[in-house]
């Protein structure tokens, strides 16, 4: 028996394409751009922290030198001519005054001046920054081999026997805030980046704000009782990471409803390309070259390193701007989403009213 298709013989092969015709198929003109934005945010990373790291210089770091009102002015005054401007120097009263500056997180250093002797004391917290108690140690030195006078070093703040270089509190808050990004990304992803109503909206950052609670108990649970690197204050790191979590996931929700897909690398450079190497983890903001200092402080990965490492360390001295950082990607966050939601509900009633 044969068939029409057997009579008029085989079918015809289909058409052989070039190889510019494959390409065309393989790589459309949405995902060269979504390529090339990718090579943006790589040679982006690679500058930023190469730039921010490569070269640690002080900058006006904050010391306080504890000595007679005469001899402190001009210590004090001999400290802020040093080439280079590394320090900024205040005179104190007292030791006690002097202390309490620094573990309130005012100076990064305080100098004894022993009037009476010829070797000084440098009083550090390096649980605030190793490398910065490391670099205002250099600084003394260089000042006191001048004067030919010595300098001791006392750390009256060091990190925990299981924080080792005081670096626990920047990769926690890492790793909130990556997870924070990455479930809003996949959220999404897989619903589309642009929530078609504003109910949507609302029900995608209620599963966030879930998400953050409980990544923010993960997170308390794992730095405290599971490993011991941050103790003491397990509930406060509970509800900070909590709040970065959900800060950089509503920032993501909305940069996703405002841009697309495009939204989610612009969360990346925000939080990872500039937010790592600017938060004062590797090295605090006084060694970072100026642009890296001046946005460190605003972006959540420094706002929340300061946060957790001065509530842990430091009794939460100079953690409401950073608290207050954080709140703020919350909040404008979660009402840029909803407004952006709500405007394309309108537009697209319009159109199809029309």
């Amino acid at each position: 028996m044969s068939t029409s298709a057997s009579a008029s013989g085989p079918a015809p092969a289909p058409p052989r394409r070039g190889v510019a015709g494959e390409l065309r198929d393989a790589v459309t003109l949405r995902a060269l751009l979504l390529i090339l934005g990718v090579l943006a945010l790589q040679f982006g990373f690679i500058l930023s922290y190469i730039g921010a790291f490569h070269l640690p210089t002080p900058h006006r770091v904050p010391v306080a030198v504890v000595a007679p009102a005469a001899t402190a002015r001009a210590v004090a005054a001999q400290l802020d001519g040093l080439e280079g401007d590394p320090v900024r120097a205040r005179p104190a009263a007292t030791e006690r005054e002097g202390r309490r500056m620094l573990l309130g997180r005012t100076v990064d250093a305080v100098v004894l001046v022993d009037v009476r002797g010829s070797a000084d004391t440098l009083l550090v917290a390096s649980a605030g920054g190793p490398a910065l108690s490391e670099t205002a140690a250099q600084i003394a030195k260089r000042l006191e081999s001048g004067r030919q006078r010595q300098v001791r070093v006392v750390d009256v703040r060091p990190p925990g026997p299981k924080d080792g270089r005081g670096l626990s509190s920047f990769y926690l808050v890492i790793g909130w805030i990556v997870g924070g990004y990455l479930a809003a990304a996949i959220l999404g992803l897989a619903g589309g980046a642009r929530p078609a109503r504003p109910q949507r909206t609302v029900v995608r950052l209620g599963a966030l704000a879930l998400y953050a609670v409980v990544s923010g108990l993960g997170g308390a649970v794992i730095a405290d009782p599971l490993l011991g690197a941050l103790t003491g204050h397990f509930v406060q790191l509970w509800a900070i990471g909590a709040l970065v979590v959900f800060a950089a996931a509503a920032a993501t929700v909305a940069l996703q409803t405002l841009l697309g897909l495009v939204g989610i690398g612009v969360a990346i450079l925000l939080f990872v390309v500039l937010g790592n190497p600017s938060a004062g983890g590797a090295y605090p903001l006084s060694l970072l070259p100026a642009f890296w200092r001046a946005i460190g402080g605003w972006l959540p990965t420094g706002a929340a390193t300061t946060a957790v490492r001065n509530t842990v360390y430091f009794s939460a001295h100079h953690t409401a701007r950073a608290l207050w950082v954080l709140a703020a990607y919350a909040l404008v966050g979660t009402a840029v989403s909803l407004g952006a939601s709500a405007v394309r509900r309108n537009r697209t009633a319009e159109a199809h009213t029309v």
